[in-house]
């Protein structure tokens, strides 16, 4: 097994663009040839490396063209001549002007080579890693770990790396991520809904299909694969409560873990969302399922009734089942044997359940690259505990196999299949949750953030690279108007302000 090489995968080139390289992986031999040229002419010609003009502004992310540049400057320009100096002058103050900007500017070229070098060394390790190569893995590991001196840890390919490189060492050395109980990960997880759009836009493209259709119905049932805290539901309650005709009575089912302190954590959830359904006047009940995986659960622990709209809600939950094969079949079985007015469901828009690991690993390389880039723009405070969040995830998708391997993310294009399989029919999600998935995006100051319609699906994503998909799906066998379609304007909406203000809700009553 030989190292791996430059231009040997397609999805090197994705990645050096996702951590913000214009350079492609057939040009890095040039590039490292130019760099070295580069090093030699500044180190042996200082008068040649002064001389780069003030008004040439180099862009350090498109490598090919600013090695060539600055060593076409190197070559054609004359040295600047010598300035005479006060004798209180600084050593900053007596060295030419452009000395400074050169120094810069090789500030920036050493860092983006040890990056691009960074990224390399990333895609060998893996490499010796999936042929069971563990002393190549480890040198590779170490030489990785000197190449992260060289940049910037906190940003960027530097961060990316760090995090990729600590999951190969506890694949390497069998040390999976220490076990977190499920208060933290709900932790992790309220930092990471505020942290970015994207848990905001999965729950508000989901409350609005679930609304659309529930129109007409004054009795409602929404089955929860996932409660965490309930930040979902209060948007909901709030809009239901807004009917024109009046709200129906509310059923939640939620499915969430056992309590690992001895305190019912699903019903206290329960409770605060009891006391904010009466402060509104919606009639509404509760019931928690304290269940470790999903597929324990049984659709007669739902008590779903005659004559209820039944909606169900899969918020980041399916992928967490393809690890075998009879547990998502069953359970898209029962779900579609609901025959559920709704099915919503969110999932990441990537593919880190392939059978080898050196594509997963390059796959999951490039779509947390993206999602890191996209937090690094937000500029928040709490970014490093959002950043925990991901990291067990990708923890989970470079460390795990077989059972212990819950991430397995998918495309939208085959979820739309296995559901289709399932006896489950798409459903559009319309016009009204794209405007407004669009106007969620408003309440973030970075820009980039992108919602896109595909087939009747909604992904939001990060300068066009697609990061999360929702998609909406129907089990009945009468004929129900599409989920959308009904843009008439006095319909009731769940707006982003709804979504924004759902955290504060803190009292409690009796279910």
């Amino acid at each position: 097994m030989g190292p791996y090489t430059y231009g040997s995968m397609p999805e090197l080139d994705g990645i050096l663009a996702g951590a913000g390289y214009h350079v492609r992986s057939s040009d890095l031999r040039h590039v490292a040839d130019s760099l070295e040229r580069l090093e030699s002419a500044m180190v042996g010609g200082n008068d040649a490396a002064a001389s780069i003009p003030d008004s040439v502004h180099y862009n350090p992310s498109d490598l090919t063209a600013w090695v060539d540049t600055i060593l076409s400057d190197l070559t054609h320009t004359q040295p600047c001549p010598p300035l005479p100096l006060p004798v209180s002058s600084t050593w900053t103050d007596q060295v030419c002007p452009q000395l400074h900007q050169t120094a810069v500017i090789a500030a920036q070229q050493r860092e983006e080579e040890s990056g691009i070098r960074l990224v390399h060394l990333l895609m060998n390790c893996a490499e010796a890693v999936q042929h069971g190569d563990n002393p190549l893995a480890q040198a590779l590991l170490d030489e990785i770990h000197h190449v992260l001196t060289r940049v910037n840890p906190s940003r960027g390919i530097g961060k990316v790396a760090a995090y990729f490189s600590n999951a190969l060492r506890r694949r390497i050395h069998s040390s999976p991520h220490p076990h977190m109980s499920p208060s933290d990960h709900v932790l992790l997880y309220h930092h990471f809904y505020e942290s970015s759009p994207y848990l905001k836009f999965a729950h508000f493209t989901s409350n609005q299909a679930i609304l659309e259709s529930f129109e007409g119905h004054d009795r409602v049932h929404v089955i929860d694969f996932n409660l965490m805290e309930g930040l979902q539901w209060p948007a909901l309650i709030q809009a239901l409560a807004l009917r024109p005709n009046g709200p129906p009575f509310l059923r939640l089912t939620a499915v969430g873990p056992p309590s690992s302190t001895g305190r019912d954590e699903l019903r206290d959830v329960g409770l605060r969302l009891a006391e904010l359904a009466r402060s509104v006047r919606v009639r509404f009940a509760f019931r928690g399922i304290a269940a470790n995986r999903l597929d324990d659960v049984r659709p007669w622990m739902l008590h779903v009734a005659p004559g209820e709209a039944v909606a169900v809600n899969a918020v980041l939950q399916l992928h967490r089942l393809l690890g075998d094969q009879n547990a998502i079949d069953s359970v898209l079985g029962w779900v579609s044997g609901l025959r559920p007015k709704i099915v919503t469901m969110v999932e990441q828009e990537a593919d880190h359940n392939k059978p080898g690991f050196l594509d997963r690993f390059a796959e999951a390389l490039f779509y947390y690259s993206t999602v890191f880039d996209s937090l690094e723009a937000g500029g928040i405070h709490y970014q490093k505990l959002a950043e925990a969040y991901l990291e067990r995830e990708i923890c989970n998708v470079v460390c795990s196999e077989g059972s212990e391997r819950i991430e397995r993310h998918e495309p939208l294009v085959r979820w739309m299949d296995r559901l289709g399989r399932a006896g489950l029919r798409p459903v559009h999600l319309g016009s009204n949750a794209f405007k407004q998935a669009s106007m969620l995006l408003t309440l973030f100051s970075a820009e980039g953030y992108c919602v896109e319609e595909v087939d009747g699906c909604l992904t939001l994503g990060w300068h066009g690279r697609p990061l999360f998909s929702a998609s909406a799906w129907c089990g009945c066998d009468d004929d129900v108007a599409p989920v959308g379609y009904n843009n008439n304007s006095n319909s009731n909406n769940v707006t982003p302000d709804m979504i924004h203000d759902n955290t504060s809700t803190t009292s409690t009553s009796n279910t």
